[in-house]
């Protein structure tokens, strides 16, 4: 006797029933993998909470910058610097915050030779060009890299060997835990209906890229600035205004709520009060290719007869090459 193409489909379905097979419903299955999911989640937060003390400088850091042992305003200078070509290339946030990262590393480990000038750039043009290759698709040239104000042009040789020595200090530990490690997921606990979390993270984001500058954010662990930032963010919509670091706190274990709150005030102090009060100035727009800054390799961008260098050249900037360092 012959089957059926019923009866014959019917049998490709073992012991499960072909009625709920075929309805697409699987209610069990979905709130399984949804519950799976969250404990994965909660699961690399805690990671991320437990490591992220590995990948910042020094507790006396700051102290150190409050006793001027090393100088404020040449960090705040070189991370400023940082920003504009984050900016220029359109470079992720998380490649600014990374560049920084390193820097401060750098300068927790290793004393450079002067405080701030060609040394201090050389630092941040390596750090930018380290998170620059980790995060970034399409990388700039390191001739073309050092754009927006740089006042010395270093060889790319002289670069990578600064590199290497990077990679040396911080002990090849580039994967770094910062705050956009977390905002995600706090955005998610704050917003669980998910109708503002575009918003919190994209304001959060500028929040903490914003305050990097400023060295008093050295004292909060990144999962306290990325709290304090969501914070920052939601107190903009009227509808979460009312949280607060104790809420905070509850998002996941190992928060601080003194460290939240006293983040929270520096940045409102700090960053969202002085956004507010300043003037939006309008500029005129324009249009930036950076196709042509594009190189595929730093060989073809260390020529002296490339367009860049002779922009670099006529716009004063001082070229420091191998011989100009080892004759200082």
């Amino acid at each position: 006797m012959s089957l059926s193409c019923s009866d014959r489909f019917t049998d490709l379905l073992c012991a499960e029933d072909s009625e709920e097979v075929l309805s697409g419903e699987s209610p069990a299955c979905s709130s399984e993998l949804d519950s799976q999911a969250s404990c994965i989640e909660e699961s690399s937060i805690d990671g991320f909470i437990e490591d992220e003390t590995n990948f910042v400088p020094g507790f006396d850091y700051l102290a150190r910058f409050q006793c001027q042992s090393l100088d404020a305003s040449a960090r705040e200078a070189s991370v400023a610097w940082i920003l504009k070509v984050q900016a220029y290339y359109n470079l992720q946030p998380l490649t600014a915050y990374l560049s920084v990262n390193y820097l401060d590393r750098f300068l927790y480990s290793r004393r450079l030779p002067q405080a701030s000038g060609w040394p201090l750039q050389l630092l941040s043009t390596a750090c930018l060009s380290l998170a620059a290759k980790m995060e970034e698709p399409l990388v700039p040239s390191l001739l073309d890299l050092q754009v927006e104000g740089a006042k010395y042009i270093f060889e790319p040789k002289t670069i990578q060997r600064m590199e290497l020595l990077v990679l040396t200090v911080l002990d090849w530990r580039l994967r770094s835990v910062t705050p956009f490690s977390f905002i995600d997921f706090f955005a998610c606990k704050l917003d669980p209906t998910g109708t503002f979390l575009a918003f919190l993270i994209s304001r959060a984001t500028d929040i903490i890229l914003s305050n990097i500058k400023e060295a008093s954010f050295l004292e909060y662990r990144p999962s306290s600035i990325a709290a304090a930032a969501i914070l920052c963010a939601a107190n903009e919509i009227p509808n979460l205004s009312l949280f607060n670091p104790e809420h905070a706190e509850s998002w996941c274990d190992g928060l601080s709520k003194e460290k939240i709150l006293s983040c929270y005030r520096l940045m409102q102090e700090l960053v969202v009060d002085n956004a507010r009060r300043k003037p939006r100035k309008m500029l005129p727009q324009l249009r930036v290719s950076i196709r042509g800054r594009m190189r595929s390799s730093d060989s073809s961008s260390s020529s002296s007869s490339s367009p860049s260098y002779k922009r670099r050249k006529l716009n004063n900037c001082l070229r420091v090459d191998d011989d100009d360092r080892n004759s200082k």
